[in-house]
């Protein structure tokens, strides 16, 4: 991105932003309060998406580390996952700043939930973060 990394770090560590960069078709909606403008350590956020057919799904992550101005990590404690671990990095580049998103998970129902995952779930999740990919550059360029 085109940004100084300060500019980076201050949009995509605030809560409120997540919306910004979720598909309208998610159906994202923040329910938790913030308590402060930034991502902290041990901070939850609590969700509804609506990511297959409508059907709202609670989810609650934790963000369970942080460096300023360097990466965060938030991990699901209730939701669609079995496992959910993402990654935030950001590195200062001539001229901007790469942010690499690193995400591990796992679906729930052993053999069936591989099949889901090979069959739709990856692929909504890979047009997430192209949408992602696409809202950052309208945003910063």
């Amino acid at each position: 991105m085109p940004i100084t990394l300060e500019k980076a770090w201050d949009f995509f560590s605030s809560p409120a932003n997540l919306q910004t960069i979720t598909p309208k078709e998610m159906g994202f909606e923040i329910i938790s309060s913030f308590h402060g403008s930034k991502m902290y350590a041990g901070q939850l956020i609590e969700y509804h998406v609506r990511p297959v057919l409508g059907i709202k799904l609670y989810w609650m992550t934790e963000i369970t580390h942080v460096e300023d101005k360097k990466f965060f990590v938030d991990e699901q404690r209730f939701g669609p996952y079995v496992m959910w671990h993402h990654q935030h990095h950001f590195v200062e580049k001539d001229g901007g700043v790469e942010m690499t998103d690193i995400v591990h998970y796992k679906i729930p129902g052993w053999f069936i939930g591989d099949f889901a995952n090979s069959l739709f779930i990856k692929k909504k999740l890979a047009s997430i973060f192209d949408y992602r990919f696409d809202k950052v550059k309208e945003l910063f360029g």
